[in-house]
């Protein structure tokens, strides 16, 4: 495997990933990333594309860059990532929860906007045929 292949530059990491360089820089300074630094370059291992995977899929789920960083730090636990897993399914179903909950009171919104959109057009109708009083 030759260099280019064990690294990436920022340019490529944000078009594998379509991350702008802004969010790298970001997960960095929150110690999410550990790119290596040549100067004022930035070189991403696999370790940092497999972290960075991570960190899109855990925002899109809802974890917040805490929750994130706490599970990953747990990868080196020395216990074959059981304790990882286990956390991981804790906030995963925590989450899950919320969203089902949200999920929920938006489809009861969604409803109730519905059964309003519906009375206005019936009220609109009444009143260009002139059934209104």
């Amino acid at each position: 495997m030759t260099d280019t292949e064990k690294t990436m530059t920022i340019r490529e990491m944000c078009d594998s990933f379509d991350v702008t360089p802004r969010t790298l820089r970001f997960y960095e300074s929150k110690e999410l990333l550990f790119p290596i630094r040549e100067g004022t370059r930035r070189l991403f291992t696999r370790r940092d594309r497999a972290r960075l995977k991570l960190i899109l899929r855990g925002k899109r789920f809802g974890f917040s860059l805490e929750e994130i960083r706490q599970l990953l730090d747990l990868y080196h636990m020395g216990d074959a990532q059981k304790t990882q897993l286990e956390r991981t399914y804790e906030v995963a179903r925590t989450h899950l929860a919320e969203m089902e909950g949200q999920r929920d009171e938006l489809t009861q919104a969604i409803d109730e906007l519905k059964g309003q959109i519906d009375w206005c057009a019936a009220e609109l109708e009444k009143r260009r045929t002139g059934a209104a009083a």
